[in-house]
């Protein structure tokens, strides 16, 4: 989507903070012993109070208002009254919701409750990546040296970055042009940002795995080679100097 008018600035802020606030409340809600579909009830209830869809479930009619992945799952987890969250788990939630005929993404994970193990690093590597890679962006940067960036910064770090998963446009829909923004240098992606468009970038960083492998559920994601992935998702207006961070609830990159 390319912002033109004040109108549709508005309209991205105002979605943008509804799915910033309901990312930030579900991860103060969340606490061991609760199942992942109690928790993904709670952040339904935020959006409907707020006015917003779910855009998973409106787009691909998933089952669930959120994606809430634990421990091995990389994204797409589907919220379930049989999965009970344990102290120290690795958790992502990922809420995308539309209002008013505009589209926002933002997600993010953290350890829950004290880190017994040992995942915190990886949580704080994913969000400094994604924090850097975002202040990158520009207009006429290509989309590919953000991708290098990303893989640089991980390998840097210790880890490797999932190439299958990507961020994306985002704006009148949930995935627009430019369809891939990967975590990795691909030579063949000649595309750049462009000025006032609006863009979901997110950091895919891995302890093993380079790839995401589809479950017989035919939503969750896990590893090719197993291991734990931590990913942040923001969504974005390119400008020609610091972009619009949208999806910052409270100032906190979630």
């Amino acid at each position: 989507m390319s912002i033109n008018k004040e109108s549709e600035l508005l309209g991205m802020k105002t979605v943008s903070e509804a799915v910033g606030l309901t990312l930030l409340q579900m991860r103060e809600y969340a606490k061991p012993g609760m199942t992942t579909k109690e928790l993904d009830d709670f952040g339904g209830r935020i959006l409907n109070s707020l006015g917003a869809n779910s855009a998973p479930r409106l787009t691909y009619g998933f089952p669930g208002w959120t994606g809430i992945s634990v421990n091995h799952e990389i994204a797409h987890g589907i919220p379930s009254a049989e999965k009970v969250l344990k102290e120290g788990d690795l958790v992502n939630i990922d809420v995308s919701a539309e209002l008013n005929g505009f589209w926002a993404d933002n997600g993010g994970s953290f350890v829950l409750g004290q880190d017994r193990h040992r995942h915190q690093p990886l949580v704080e590597a994913s969000k400094k990546i994604l924090h850097a890679a975002v202040q990158q962006i520009r207009g006429g940067v290509k989309v590919a040296d953000i991708g290098r960036l990303i893989e640089l910064q991980a390998k840097k770090a210790g880890y490797k970055v999932i190439k299958n998963l990507t961020g994306h446009g985002i704006g009148r829909s949930l995935h627009e042009e430019p369809k891939e923004i990967a975590n990795f240098y691909d030579r063949f992606n000649l595309t750049r940002f462009k000025k006032n468009t609006v863009v979901a970038v997110e950091t895919f960083i891995s302890t093993n795995s380079t790839y995401a492998e589809i479950q017989k559920d035919g939503w969750t994601l896990v590893g090719d080679r197993g291991g734990y992935v931590a990913q942040h998702e923001h969504t974005i207006v390119v400008t020609q100097g610091k972009p619009i961070v949208l999806t910052v609830s409270n100032g906190i990159w979630n």
